[in-house]
């Protein structure tokens, strides 16, 4: 699923909870990240949840796989990964994610600690890029 689809999804959702539960779904489809992914390497800091983000350059383009062990968090981690997705390095460092999220509302919605632990996510995949880049 790319961002321009979940934008769509959720322009059709009326309220908070039809979208909360949206953002859960998107978690569940999310597959399992194996085992020996879920290193202290791949361990993202700043996160109240366990989240797990795995990057891999592949020809130029970056690709990304996730987990968390709270489900609302696997949800924000599928949406990281639809804006993310298999995008340059230069291309992931243009991108606002924190931009696509206000206009998502959830911003609006998430506890101070869900916030803070989203923008350790965004973090993470820019250093990635960023280091992807200077290689």
């Amino acid at each position: 699923m790319d961002i321009a689809e979940i934008r769509d999804d959720f322009a059709f959702l009326d309220d908070w909870e039809d979208k909360y539960r949206y953002v859960i779904e998107l978690g569940r489809k999310l597959p399992d990240l194996p085992e020996s992914m879920r290193t202290d390497e791949n361990k993202v800091r700043g996160c109240v949840s366990q989240v797990w983000l795995d990057t891999r350059n592949e020809t130029g383009r970056l690709h990304f796989e996730g987990d968390s062990d709270a489900l609302i968090v696997r949800g924000l981690v599928a949406i990281l990964l639809a804006i993310y997705q298999d995008r340059t390095p230069e291309e992931i460092l243009a991108i606002d994610a924190r931009q696509i999220f206000r206009e998502l509302g959830l911003n609006d919605h998430l506890t101070p600690q869900r916030s803070n632990g989203f923008n350790s996510m965004v973090e993470r995949i820019q250093s990635d890029a960023q280091t992807a880049r200077s290689a």
